[in-house]
């Protein structure tokens, strides 16, 4: 079974964000980063899993410039076979997903995280799996594979639902998928050897532009309020919280 891990870069999961000057993008300065953690906790230790059970190939690709290339060796250094990076910077969710979708085809299972920790948008795993018409199932908790079927859990709202599809599909990884696995020094040597292969993106045209960024509203003080005096807590938790 040929399998295809779709990672992102992000941010550091304890970054504090700062935006540049004109608001257009995340101040850089200072900022580590990471593999997306859906991507790599649980879509790609999910793709290991079911390689080490029954046999295949797990590859990852990811969609951006040089700078990208340690997170993808970290991939690998987990177990990866090899990864391919599409030499492209930006562009949005639909150019990224034909970027993807141009590199997608002959893999039987496409695993991607539920999202990224930075945009929170869940949207180019739908993207591709369109593209590609093939059945796409979000946030999955856990994944079974028998030959060409697949067997996937998923939570919804006051219950679980068990989906049943046959491959070529594409899948969301949500929390419980798998388990976050720490790439041993063996394994960091030998990503050293691994191919990563570099590709020239296909002609697309980027159909969103992020105008600018705004920061939430930064938290307000505390109120500590005397417990003798019950009056003024209703009072502000009515006019100023507004929670009553």
């Amino acid at each position: 079974m040929k399998m295809l891990v779709c990672v992102s870069k992000t941010p550091e999961t304890t970054t504090k964000i700062k935006l540049t000057a004109d608001k257009s993008d995340l101040d850089e300065s200072g900022v580590q980063y990471i593999m997306n953690p859906y991507d790599e906790w649980y879509a790609l230790v999910r793709a290991l899993e079911l390689k080490e059970a029954g046999g295949g190939t797990v590859t990852i690709l990811n969609v951006g410039p040089a700078e990208n290339d340690s997170v993808i060796r970290k991939g690998l250094a987990i177990g990866a076979d090899d990864a391919i990076r599409v030499n492209a910077d930006g562009g949005g969710s639909l150019y990224i997903a034909k970027q993807i979708a141009a590199q997608a085809e002959g893999y039987d299972v496409l695993f991607f995280g539920k999202e990224t920790i930075d945009y929170n948008g869940s949207e180019v795993g739908p993207m591709v799996a369109e593209l590609l018409g093939i059945a796409f199932v979000g946030e999955a908790s856990n994944l079974e594979m028998n030959g060409n079927v697949a067997t996937v859990t998923r939570d919804i709202e006051g219950g679980v639902e068990l989906v049943e599809v046959s491959t070529p599909l594409a899948i969301s990884a949500a929390k419980d998928l798998a388990e976050q696995r720490i790439p041993n020094m063996r394994g960091i040597m030998m990503a050293k050897r691994k191919p990563l292969n570099v590709v020239d993106a296909v002609d697309a045209t980027a159909t969103t532009k992020i105008s600018s960024y705004e920061l939430p509203p930064a938290k307000s003080d505390v109120k500590l309020i005397d417990p003798e005096n019950m009056e003024e807590l209703v009072r502000l938790l009515h006019e100023e919280a507004k929670v009553i």
